[in-house]
């Protein structure tokens, strides 16, 4: 079975909070494979999706297959909170890269005190037993860019380097796709996330 002109082919499963951006993140990477000419198929699954609830899509580049990444079958993760990293880990092949936020988003029954979160290093000590970890504290990062609504952008950023997709690509379609007046911003949140994994 030949996959095009040797195209490259990659199983990226995003997940995050309602309310994380974890949408935009997915609709931007679809954007510039299609203008980039990969074939992509993607589906989304919530499980609530307003603010809290967990949000998963999966992004299958370069493959005729159905749009759901099978368990162990996803090459990277881009988890937009450490805990959705552990929750959705059945999907990740063993030795798979996750790029993961370190920034937790304390969920009502912990706030309530009916559970506890774990510490994050612990979280991502656990992780790093099986897969390789690339921990990026993205909240601080899209602060620093100019706005804090701007993580998931630079988690987006952050990926850019492992996909099979030009950079140039990627950015046109943050620029279509955010509103107009957070461009600056956000191309900056992109660089300093894409920044972040090339120096660790």
């Amino acid at each position: 079975m030949s996959d095009g002109a040797g195209e490259k082919k990659l199983d990226l499963l995003i997940t995050g909070v309602g309310g994380q951006g974890a949408i935009l993140a997915s609709d931007i990477i679809g954007k510039a494979a299609v203008v980039s000419g990969l074939s992509i198929r993607a589906a989304e699954t919530h499980g609530m999706a307003q603010r809290g609830g967990s949000v998963v899509n999966h992004i299958r580049l370069g493959t005729d297959l159905g749009s759901m990444i099978p368990k162990k079958g996803a090459d990277i993760m881009l988890a937009l909170e450490p805990m959705e990293a552990v929750r959705y880990l059945d999907f990740l092949k063993d030795g798979g890269v996750i790029i993961v936020n370190m920034h937790p988003i304390i969920p009502v029954t912990v706030t309530s005190g009916l559970a506890k979160y774990p510490d994050v290093q612990e979280i991502l000590d656990v992780l790093s037993e099986k897969y390789v970890v690339k921990a990026v504290n993205a909240n601080e990062l899209a602060y620093e860019a100019g706005s804090r609504l701007a993580m998931n952008v630079v988690m987006v950023g952050a990926v850019s380097g492992y996909l099979p997709i030009p950079k140039e690509a990627l950015l046109e379609s943050v620029k279509a796709l955010v509103p107009k007046k957070t461009i600056e911003i956000n191309v900056r949140a992109f660089e300093m996330g894409r920044g972040k994994i090339e120096e660790s």
